[in-house]
């Protein structure tokens, strides 16, 4: 048994990403977005937390396929994957692309209605993991009580 609510998130989130993925990574959708992405993508890769940490310069074609690739492949696992454990590891791969999304955005200094999308949509994966962990709590108390009542403990 699920979550009408869990269903959906999954669903318009899985959807969601796969678009803006495909963005990214072609101009099949929008070629003025695209062609927006790879000059942005130019300026976030300068500012990739990990390189000077790796010691290594990012090329921004490849860190904005990876993050498209990324969005794609998250989105399709938590829209289509029944296993909740891939659809909550696809979410935490997203909740993270999305604290990178808005620490770009940050450091580049972007103005804060660039950074509100990735931070609308931290919320809302943040916000299906609650959703989830709810349910499954709920559904498990469920569980307990029903096998509880079986054994002959019922309560009067």
């Amino acid at each position: 048994m699920g979550s009408i609510v869990l269903k959906s998130l999954s669903i318009l989130l899985g959807i969601f990403f796969i678009f803006v993925g495909i963005t990214k990574l072609s101009p099949i959708i929008s070629k003025e977005l695209h062609k927006d992405l790879r000059k942005e993508y130019v300026r976030y890769a300068k500012v990739f937390p990990f390189s000077e940490m790796l010691d290594f310069k990012l090329p921004s074609k490849w860190y904005r396929r990876t993050v498209g690739g990324l969005e794609i492949l998250f989105g399709l696992a938590l829209a289509t994957i029944p296993s909740h454990k891939i659809k909550n590891t696809a979410n935490v791969g997203l909740v993270c692309l999305m604290i990178l999304a808005a620490y770009s955005h940050v450091v580049v200094g972007d103005p804060f209605d660039r950074c509100a999308p990735a931070l609308v949509f931290f919320f809302m994966l943040t916000g299906r993991l609650v959703v989830w962990y709810q349910t499954s709590r709920r559904e498990e108390l469920e569980k307990t009580a029903a096998t509880q009542n079986g054994n002959g403990l019922k309560r009067e």
